[in-house]
C-alpha cells in the first residue's frame, strides 16, 4: 500500500495525514473485496524494514493499527470479516500484539472475507521462521512441502494477484514464498487515492491474464 507519504507531501501535509488517508483507503478496498466475493486479502501494513523509519512515524502507524483493530469490530461483524495475521508477532509492542490477538479471537468464527494483516512482516523472515519451526518440530529434512507446512498461514492458498500502488515495481520482501507464481498489477495511483474503481480495474486486468505456471500452453 505505497504512496501515503507522497500523497501527503503533494498536498503540503504531514506524512501522518497520508497514513490516515491510507487507512481509509484500506477500509474501502476491504469492503470492495468482500462485496466482490474474494476469500482472502492480505494487506502489507508494516514490514520488518519499516522499523528504520523515525520513532514518531513508527509510533503513529502503530497507534493507527491499534485504533483500527479496536474500533472496527462492528465493521468486521457486519461484513463477516475474519482478521488474521502474518509476520513476527514476537517483535511487536505488547499492546499491539494484544489487540491483534483480541481481534483474531473476536472474528475467528466469521465466514466471509479473511483479511490477513502483514504486520512486522518480511518474506525472508517468514521463510527463516518456517524452517526453524520445522527443525523444532523434529523434521529431519526440509523441502518445499515442509516449508509450506510451517509458514505463518499454511491453510491459506497462494495469492493469485499482488497489487502494487504508486507505480512501484519491486517485490519489497512481500510473500516471497507464497507469491512465486502470483500475477502482478501495478497502478500509478497513490494508495490514499484508491477506490473501488482502481480495485476493480486490477481484478479486470487479472481476468485477462493467461497463467502458465512455467508450462507452455
Amino acid at each position: 500500500m505505497d504512496g501515503n507519504g507522497r500523497w501527503a507531501r503533494q498536498r503540503g501535509k504531514a506524512r501522518t495525514q497520508g497514513h490516515l488517508e491510507g487507512l481509509s483507503a484500506a477500509k474501502r478496498i476491504v469492503k470492495a473485496a468482500s462485496t466482490a466475493g474474494i476469500r482472502y486479502l492480505t494487506l502489507y501494513v508494516f514490514s520488518t524494514e519499516n522499523w528504520k523509519r523515525t520513532a514518531d512515524e513508527v509510533g503513529f502507524i502503530m497507534g493507527l493499527v491499534k485504533k483500527y483493530l479496536r474500533g472496527e469490530l462492528d465493521f468486521y461483524r457486519e461484513n463477516g470479516i475474519r482478521i488474521r495475521h502474518t509476520g513476527d508477532i514476537a517483535g511487536l509492542p505488547a499492546d499491539i500484539a494484544g489487540e491483534l490477538a483480541s481481534a483474531m479471537e473476536e472474528t475467528a468464527a466469521f465466514t466471509g472475507l479473511q483479511v490477513v494483516l502483514a504486520l512486522n512482516y518480511g518474506g525472508r523472515n517468514e521463510i527463516v521462521r518456517a524452517i526453524n519451526r520445522a527443525l523444532s518440530a523434529g523434521e529431519t529434512s526440509v523441502n518445499e512441502k515442509t516449508i509450506a507446512l510451517y509458514l505463518d498461514n499454511p491453510d491459506i492458498p497462494d495469492p493469485d494477484l499482488v497489487i502494487r500502488s504508486a507505480g512501484e515495481y519491486r517485490t519489497s520482501n512481500f510473500l516471497l514464498w507464497e507469491g512465486a507464481y502470483a500475477e502482478y498489477y501495478v497502478s500509478p495511483a497513490l494508495w490514499p487515492d484508491w477506490t473501488e474503481t482502481e480495485f476493480h480495474e486490477a481484478l479486470a486486468s487479472y481476468g485477462r491474464r493467461e497463467r502458465k505456471y512455467g508450462a507452455v500452453l
